[in-house]
């Protein structure tokens, strides 16, 4: 499929998105898992694992990073040189305190992505920042609640709805006084 023939250049174009991880409630696995996901552009209708059409991604707020259990002191981390004797292991929390949260979350979503050839371009279009500001605002087409990385919702779709919602107290009233 060419690029320049047609609409499709509009297809490639990259849109940029925003996430505030302080304000999503997901983990660091989903959230990462929706990250990549828009980093290797399935979440567009031209999507081909040969082709390179994923977004850009940026991440604000990393040092509210959440994670379940004990994974802060637990979770290890490996860096190796090729040198006999240069296994390095370093927790998650001495991680925060050295690079921050932003290193924390490319790591997970690098996990994520394919191991092939297009995988460190992938990821150069990840920025990450621990606080809220960055010099891409002007970039920004889609808010994290928008789109591949919106959060899910908590209840199901037929429990958002008024109506049933109502009718579901009611019948739960009637079923207590009978």
């Amino acid at each position: 499929m060419s690029q320049i023939i047609g609409k499709t250049r509009l297809a490639y174009s990259r849109a940029w998105h925003h996430v505030d991880v302080g304000s999503d409630g997901r983990t660091l696995g989903r959230l990462a898992s929706s990250i990549a996901l828009v980093l290797m552009g399935k979440n567009k209708p031209i999507y081909d694992p040969s082709t390179d059409c994923g977004d850009y991604v940026v991440a604000v707020g990393c040092h509210d990073l959440r994670t379940t259990g004990k994974k802060r002191q637990q979770k290890k981390y490996y860096t190796h040189t090729t040198r006999p004797g240069s296994l390095k292991s370093m927790t998650m929390d001495m991680m925060f305190e050295k690079w921050g949260g932003g290193e924390v979350l490319r790591r997970a979503v690098r996990g994520m992505l394919p191991k092939n050839r297009l995988r460190d371009k992938r990821l150069a279009r990840l920025k990450t920042f621990e606080g809220l500001k960055h010099p891409y605002e002007q970039n920004i087409i889609k808010i994290g609640g928008t789109g591949a990385l919106a959060q899910a919702p908590v209840e199901s779709a037929i429990g958002t709805l008024p109506e049933v919602q109502q009718a579901f107290q009611a019948a739960k009233v009637a079923e207590t006084s009978a």
